[in-house]
């Protein structure tokens, strides 16, 4: 709700309901599992359980949205029946039904800890920008998955050939997400101000999931604007 850029954010009107609302539409559109809001405001968790929702309240002093999914998973499924968390960022309504269950297909390989999203770059300004994260990968001929070996907001890999815009919706291993909220951040990702990057530090292996274009997060008034211009169309998700 402090978001800086966009006061009240989980809660901003599209088309008549809040936000946080269209966000767990597409989680349940995506039929992988039980859907919960990990919420660290009172007045989230009412809106949620007032549309018919299950909210949990999380300690507002976590420092990370993987943090609090970890505290929300615990409360939930205290006895560990559940393997496997997808944690999707409360400001994403537009976000593909389709790539919350692309995000797991990493983890058919065992040896995978995480996995994440990816969509190629489009242009030399998106390459260029360091709002966008860049991982260094690389798909197989006919492959959809690709070990990810860093990721930055500089413009990598070096040379010719594909670059990939990171889409910040993860799957993690249970005890994957155990571990990593339980290590202090590490040196590469205080320097690039990436949480990922602690993982690969510590010798997880994130895996990627390739998909055509890239969900969008509302971060800006116009992003809020563009949200509400595709859902009160009621067109396909881009």
């Amino acid at each position: 709700m402090a978001s800086t850029r966009l006061p009240g954010k989980p809660l901003a009107d599209i088309a008549g309901r809040p936000m946080i609302l269209h966000v767990l539409d597409r989680a349940l559109e995506a039929d992988i599992g039980p859907v919960a809001v990990a919420c660290a405001e009172a007045e989230i968790a009412a809106a949620v359980r007032a549309a018919g929702g299950i909210a949990v309240l999380t300690d507002p002093a976590l420092p990370s949205g993987s943090d609090r999914a970890y505290a929300a998973l615990a409360a939930l499924d205290p006895d560990g029946r559940h393997d496997v968390v997808v944690n999707v960022q409360g400001d994403f309504p537009t976000l593909p039904p389709a790539q919350l269950r692309a995000v797991l297909t990493p983890l058919a390989d065992a040896g995978v800890d995480i996995g994440t999203l990816v969509t190629p770059i489009a242009s030399d300004a998106e390459a260029d920008a360091s709002s966008v994260v860049k991982a260094a990968c690389a798909f197989a001929e006919g492959a959809d998955i690709a070990p990810t070996l860093y990721f930055s907001r500089a413009k990598i890999p070096w040379g010719d050939g594909p670059r990939w815009h990171h889409i910040g919706v993860y799957a993690w291993r249970r005890p994957a997400l155990a571990r990593f909220v339980a290590l202090p951040p590490s040196p590469l990702e205080r320097r690039e101000s990436l949480e990922q990057l602690r993982a690969l530090e510590a010798g997880m292996r994130i895996g990627c999931a390739r998909v055509a274009h890239a969900a969008f997060g509302v971060d800006t008034p116009a992003d809020l604007e563009r949200a509400r211009a595709i859902l009160a169309a009621n067109r396909e998700p881009i």
